[in-house]
């Protein structure tokens, strides 16, 4: 057997070639020498290589009576797992088969199984595996390898290999299920497995110590279920004994009891050598492995012990192993922490084990809250899940400031994460009920059991400061609590009743909160998906949703039919609460008034909207009120007819007040009376309104409103709010008037008409641009550019060409205006922009809805260019205000770039560096002709350059003659302005090509030559000359036309000794080469004389390799004494990287804590550490005795008790 203390897990390398294992490693030990002692008792020596098992002779694995070393046979095993075709029991059979005929060859089967499985090409052979040590057959192995590819069976893809790792893990289960009562208690076979496993997974090969450790974790989970089996028939064969043994003496069968004996101490045997295979296995193999530097090997690890754990919970469920797990959820690989939260849910699921957790839990539960805000969202996720299973095994562990740290993640963005917190608020605040409750009938309304939930809801949704989106509470929680925010009875009547005797009414906030949430519930159980920013896109229901998504809308509608006509009475004043209010017909099955007879309902509610429509000048409530006329006006329903009465009726009496309003408003001439403005305000507001969503043609508005405009312009004394909601509802009468026109049934007048009115919109909307209100001129632009857009050629596209009359193109002067305006307006100082702040420009909400303000402007003008609305070079004015203001506007900007230059390449090239041609013109006026070019301006320019000439992408052939004609221009503009002073004198914008010189890298290398020549048009013989520093720029323009062929060279070095060096070869591959610039490649010895550091490859074994051999010409250059000092710097260099590489993140050897990092989304402080006051020293496995073992006084202490667990007399350690 293997015992823990003799076994010698860790390889060690010397230089020597005769280096060996210590012997109890070896796969085999031909003298018997190799004895393990475990639990006081010697076990044999393994068979020598000589002998045979049981009926030796022919038998599976062998032909002809000799095994079959040139690998055939040895794949088969692999084969029929990689397939995974098989039963798995019936493969085992076969081996179980194999292996009482020959266990030799049996076992080499099984070696060379594992040896396939981690990717390896070679085969163990007879010979090796009686005559070489451990070391020398893994660095065989190794050597096997095709290291030119990292990929191995757990991590290929494809078809083929999807199944291969749950296969290869049943196969190893199954194995050790089948010979669990003989074959694993030969001292043979396990003892070579393990001896394999352990020394293969201490391999710096990354495939070995993958696949190894994986066969050796879940050989371990093997063997804890047969420990946990041996436990029960121990437990078992225990009861027996006492009961026999209390029987009367002469009913007592004495024969019996010592069967019961000899069984009692055979299995105590099997449960003492399943324990060194497990000491053997944990100390060998997961001590050093959990600590790996490859985080699906640590995760394997967490994984597993898990299991153990849960499964094994007697034995394992102590603190000496849940700090493993502890220790991990540092792990700075995300899966590593997923598994350490999953590993830990199944232990705190059971509330039997909570007894065991309760040191861990005070122990690491403020890191597991701290991983609510994980950066990986899957393991936020996990970790709110495990709070809410802490949180129902005890409410007394989590603290209230822990709770909030979970509260407030209902409002994420990420939905798992807001659905996970939800499940935990609805645990902490909603699943407590008295039992009183469950006994008393079923009351509805306020005096059901979910009033005071509701209420609960309410109050949680106002102390929640952090955000005021219900409709993300409400998703969050209606997986877990559907039924209670379903309860839309209990909220009308905690809306409608009278509080019952002593109960507290809600306060008017508490109401408007109220309805906030009851409509948020109604749109998700109407619409059935979460609100906008949580999920990418509406999902395929299922029957049973779409059958639960009409039951509740057909349930909806005839509650609040009913009761929505009384809500909207009781709060017709207040805009707040009628807002939402008028929003839940929208979600109404409109058939439920017909067939619900429920026509009186429908009339009331009309009349209340009516009366709202009345009352109200708020252009949220009016609109509120236009989209529920719209939602009502459906033609499908019978209630068509009578909404459509409805609506007609409002808006004549509306467009007939207007009208006379409107006259009697003009007529006063220039002194206005303000009732009489504020009159035809709100009238103009609701016809507005309803103009969005409905069309009102049938009333001639663009006369009234045109009359209006035009006074306002002549006079200059218009309100503001009176000229904004003209020119809006002016617009919205072009728009319906052009809907119905394309629809093709109008009359040839209608379009000339539409034409018309178009045009002379335009020019209204073009001289309102100068008005002295800025928030006229900003609704005059905005309106202006959408009409641009709209009647622009892309209307006669689509088989549109009847539409070709309406085209409007702007003139120069309107585009002019419309530039001036943006650069007026938009690229402006925060500080600049108080007067549209209404003096509050200290409020950061103001603020920033300042400059949503300009977004949208400078958004609405990019359309035009991206369009070609506008002329293009119009954006230069755009493109060079990209660095000054690119926090504001950079997006956008940035963007506008991207879309004209899929437009017109060259037509953009030629934009941008007309911009940097005005910013240099700008910048010569203000500081001269002689400037300094280390002046912050002139830097700002060329830092601006470099911008544009990465947004040319890396693809050089898309963009050459782009690119070109950009390099044309900027030489042209370079020597356009010839010195005054004379030709000896550099011209005055020959620095523009410095600022060019970003552009040169973008250029092909026969390009650079064509532009070279092109800039020898403009240079004289004596410009040539010329060294002064005045003549820099263009000095350096030329070189970097002429000196670019070396970048591109650079270019293609590094990309070939990037692949060449991403994997390692046992041959040396000849050098790439390109025919056409074999002139510019560097010599020889310029690139030896250069170390690169190359970056590691995927398997490393660099003890088991001979010495890489230089090449003879290699030789020559290490004579040199500059080389040989370049060769000591370097060496010195790797020297310490790799030692910092072995510190850091190279193979941990110690059983120590790993090294961890800060994870968390905020920055809270250093983690403690938690090294303090501990030593790592692990225990030997001891599985716990029977419950009855009375008779056994040679027991040990019980390691795994929490109570002697915590007493550093029993183990010499503090353990937390």
């Amino acid at each position: 057997m293997i015992a823990a203390p003799e076994l010698q897990s860790e390889f060690h390398y010397p230089q020597d070639t005769d280096t060996r294992f210590s012997s109890d490693t070896d796969f085999d030990d031909p003298d018997g020498r190799n004895v393990f002692v475990g639990k006081g008792k010697a076990k044999k020596g393994k068979k020598g290589p000589g002998e045979k098992g049981k009926g030796a002779g022919k038998g599976p694995g062998r032909m002809n009576g000799h095994h079959q070393e040139n690998g055939m046979e040895n794949v088969m095993l692999f084969e029929v797992v990689r397939l995974g075709k098989s039963a798995m029991q019936s493969v085992v059979d076969d081996w179980i088969e194999s292996y009482k005929h020959d266990r030799d060859v049996a076992l080499l089967d099984l070696i060379n199984f594992f040896i396939q499985c981690s990717g390896c090409k070679g085969v163990v052979t007879g010979e090796m595996f009686r005559n070489m040590q451990n070391s020398e057959i893994i660095r065989k192995m190794t050597e096997e390898f095709d290291e030119d590819s990292g990929d191995y069976p757990l991590t290929m893809a494809g078809p083929q290999w999807k199944k291969f790792k749950s296969s290869f893990c049943e196969f190893i289960g199954v194995l050790v299920r089948q010979c669990q009562y003989s074959i694993i208690y030969d001292e043979y076979m396990m003892d070579t497995v393990i001896s394999l496993l352990t020394g293969l997974s201490d391999s710096q090969v990354r495939a070995f110590r993958h696949t190894s450790t994986l066969a050796a974790m879940k050989l371990m989970t093997a063997l804890v279920n047969v420990a946990l089996n041996l436990s029960i028939n121990m437990d078992n064969t225990q009861r027996q004994y006492e009961a026999e043994r209390n029987k009367m003496i002469g009913k007592r069968a004495n024969d019996r009891l010592e069967l019961l004996l000899q069984k009692r101490k055979e299995l105590q045997e099997n449960q003492d050598e399943i324990e060194n295979m497990m000491n053997a296995i944990f100390k060998g193999v997961f001590v050093h492995r959990y600590r790996d530097a490859i985080a699906e090997i640590r995760a394997i690890c967490i994984e597993e012990i898990g299991v153990w754990m849960k499964m094994y919970s007697d034995a394992f469920l102590n603190d000496s192993y849940l700090k493993y797990v502890g220790w991990t959820m540092h792990d700075k690989q995300g899966e590593v922490r997923l598994k350490c939260l999953t590993a830990l849910q199944g232990l705190y699921y059971n509330r039997e084990l909570n007894a065991k957790l309760e040191l861990f839990t005070s122990r690491f539960k403020d890191r597991i809250v701290s991983m609510t805000l994980d950066k990986e969202y899957d393991v936020a996720v996990q970790a709110i899940k495990l709070l809410t299973l802490v949180l129902h095994s005890s409410d007394e562990v989590l603290t209230a400031e822990d709770c909030e740290s979970v509260y407030h993640l209902v409002y994420s963005a990420h939905r798992p994460v807001a659905v996970a917190a939800g499940e935990f608020l609805f645990k902490k605040l909603f699943s407590h009920r008295d039992p009183e409750d469950d006994s008393m009938p079923k009351r509805r309304g306020r005096q059901s059991v979910n009033a005071n939930l509701i209420k609960t809801a309410v109050f949680f949704f106002l102390e929640s400061e952090l955000h005021e989106h219900a409709a993300y509470l409400v998703d969050s929680m209606w997986d877990c609590a559907a039924e209670i925010l379903k309860d839309w009875e209990c909220m009308i009547s905690l809306l409608l009743d009278e509080p019952l005797p002593g109960e507290e009414a809600l306060t008017d906030r508490q109401e408007t909160a109220l309805i906030e949430i009851m409509l948020c519930t109604i749109r998700q159980a109407a619409e059935c998906h979460p609100p906008v920013g949580r999920g990418t896109g509406k999902r395929v229901l299922t029957a049973k949703e779409k059958k639960t998504q009409l039951d509740d809308r057909t349930r909806m509608t005839e509650i609040f039919a009913i009761a929505l006509p009384a809500l909207l009475a009781k709060y017709s004043v207040d805009a707040e609460k009628v807002t939402n209010l008028l929003q839940l017909p929208q979600f109404f099955d409109l058939e439920i008034y017909t067939t619900g007879r429920l026509e009186k309902h429908l009339d009331s509610l009309l009349r209340q909207i009516r009366e709202i429509v009345e009352k109200h000048t708020d252009t949220d409530v009016l609109e509120a009120c236009s989209k529920t006329y719209h939602a009502l006006c459906n033609e499908e329903f019978t209630i068509f007819n009578r909404v459509d009465i409805a609506r007609s009726q409002l808006l004549d009496e509306q467009v007939d007040k207007f009208n006379r309003l409107l006259e009697d408003f003009l007529q006063e001439g220039e002194d206005p009376d303000e009732d009489d403005a504020y009159q035809v305000l709100s009238t103009l507001k609701r016809i507005t309104a309803f103009h969005n969503a409905h069309d009102l043609s049938k009333w001639d508005l663009f006369t009234s409103n045109y009359k209006l405009l035009n006074t306002g312009i002549e006079n200059g004394d218009m309100p503001e709010q009176i000229v904004i909601h003209a020119l809006q509802c002016t617009h919205y009468v072009i728009l319906w008037s052009l809907a119905k026109v394309s629809e093709g049934t109008s009359k040839k007048e209608d379009m000339l008409t539409l034409r018309k009115q178009m045009r002379a919109f335009c020019l209204m909307c073009q001289r309102y641009l100068t008005s002295v209100n800025t928030a006229v001129k900003e609704q005059a632009f905005t309106i202006l550019c959408d009409l641009l857009l709209i009647f622009s050629h892309q209307i006669i596209s689509g088989g549109r060409e009847a539409l070709e009359p309406l085209v409007y193109t702007p003139e120069a002067s309107l585009q002019s205006e419309l530039l001036n305006f943006i650069l007026d307006h938009v690229f402006i100082d925060q500080d600049e922009d108080s007067n549209s702040t209404d003096g509050q420009q200290d409020d950061e909400a103001s603020k920033i809805e300042a400059l949503h303000k300009r977004r949208n402007l400078l958004a609405a003008y990019c359309k035009l260019i991206i369009y070609n609305v506008v002329e293009m070079n119009t954006g230069a004015d755009i493109f060079k205000q990209y660095m000054r203001y690119y926090n504001d506007y950079g997006d956008i900007i940035k963007e506008t770039m991207s879309k004209t230059r899929q437009i017109d390449k060259i037509q953009c090239a030629k934009t941008l560096i007309l911009s940097l041609q005005q910013l240099f013109n700008e910048m010569l006026s203000d500081l001269g002709p002689s400037f300094d070019r280390s002046s912050s301006a002139f830097c700002g320019i060329k830092e601006l350059a470099r911008r544009f000439s990465l947004t040319f992408g890396l693809d050089q052939l898309k963009t050459r003659e782009a690119i070109a004609m950009l390099h044309k221009d900027g030489i042209e503009f370079a020597f356009k302005e010839p010195n005054p002073q004379g030709e000896g004198h550099p011209p005055l914008n020959l620095a523009f090509l410095d600022i060019l010189s970003e552009f040169s890298s973008k250029l092909m290398r026969q390009d650079k030559r064509t532009v070279h020549t092109y800039l020898e048009r403009f240079m004289t013989f004596q410009m040539a000359l010329q060294r002064e520093d005045c003549w820099l720029p263009l000095i350096s323009y030329r070189n970097s036309l002429q000196a670019g062929g070396d970048d591109d060279t650079m270019s293609v070095v590094s990309g070939i000794s990037s692949r060449g060096s991403s994997v390692r070869s046992k041959k040396a591959k000849p050098p790439m080469h390109r025919t056409f610039s074999s002139d510019i490649w560097m010599s020889r010895e310029q690139s030896m004389q250069t170390p690169v550091m190359m970056p590691s490859p995927h398997l490393t074994s660099t003890i088991m390799r001979e010495p890489k051999r230089l090449r003879p010409e290699e030789t020559n250059f290490s004579h040199e004494i500059q080389q040989q000092e370049r060769a000591m710097n370097y060496a010195k260099l790797r020297s310490n990287l790799q030692h910092a590489i072995r510190r850091g993140t190279g193979l941990m050897e110690d059983d120590e804590e790993p090294i961890v990092e800060d994870v968390m989304m905020s920055s809270e402080g250093r983690i403690e550490d938690l090294n303090e006051g501990m030593d790592f020293d692990t225990m030997d496995i001891d599985l716990p005795p029977s419950k009855n073992r009375r008779e056994r006084s040679e027991l040990k202490p019980d390691f795994f008790d929490p109570a002697s667990i915590m007493d550093e007399s029993v183990l010499g350690v503090p353990m937390f």
